[in-house]
């Protein structure tokens, strides 16, 4: 090998290498003018429903069942009628009273048992104490009875359920074990519910109305809200 070839020089590259900070998905992106719609949506707000009837009254104040139900429904309409728009905030809540009403019609006692808004019970006094003359109780006795008004824009409709008033009322429960530690035990059988005589029931289910499509819807809803499982068909 010739002495005066000289070697041939390797070439070099050199490789850049730019990192840059990935780019958000398109759908992560939101714009201000979206963000600030968001933060500015009108709050949720419920009607006041409309004052009861000539027609709604004159059926309560006749229906005497289970502690004159028609009447106490229509008188808690009246007062939610009279308390305004409700919004979502908070002002919005529930306020329970313990209501007596003589059997002129007249209140004579409004108590309150509990409340999650103070704004809620001071419309509903408010009502209470302008509301209208109601008639007169339909049994002809003093109607004490304790009612939950909502004030909320999420309240459903309570429309009453009038079809399984004929049917005794369970008895209270009583421990049949319970023992005071000094008598002789003894194992307490509970009473059984009381029924009504055939002619007794006919004459109940005289009184009884055609339910209307809200009442149905609202008594469907609360069996399932009573009994409904939050995992319904769930697989072992």
């Amino acid at each position: 090998m010739p002495t005066n070839v000289k070697p041939l020089k390797k070439k070099v590259e050199v490789v850049v290498v730019k990192l840059e900070e990935p780019k958000p998905k398109q759908e992560e992106i939101i714009s201000p003018q979206a963000a600030q719609s968001l933060t500015t949506k009108a709050p949720a707000t419920q009607e006041a429903p409309s004052a009861p009837t000539a027609e709604e009254w004159a059926f309560a104040s006749s229906y005497t069942l289970k502690n004159s139900k028609g009447y106490r429904h229509t008188w808690g309409k009246q007062v939610r009628s009279m308390m305004g728009t409700a919004a979502e905030g908070s002002d919005q809540g529930q306020v329970r009273f313990r209501i007596e009403i003589a059997p002129n019609g007249i209140i004579t006692k409004v108590e309150t048992l509990w409340k999650t808004s103070d704004k809620a019970e001071q419309l509903a006094r408010k009502a209470i104490y302008s509301m209208p003359a109601s008639p007169p109780t339909p049994t002809g006795k003093p109607l004490i009875f304790e009612r939950t008004i909502s004030f909320t824009p999420f309240a459903t409709d309570d429309a009453p359920f009038y079809a399984d008033d004929c049917l005794p009322d369970p008895p209270s429960f009583n421990n049949p074990f319970a023992w005071d530690g000094k008598s002789p035990q003894e194992i307490k059988q509970n009473k059984p519910a009381e029924k009504l005589s055939p002619e007794a029931l006919a004459e109940c289910l005289k009184q009884l109305p055609q339910d209307s499509i809200e009442g149905v819807a609202a008594h469907s809803q609360r069996l399932i809200d009573q009994w409904g499982s939050s995992k319904p068909n769930q697989q072992k």
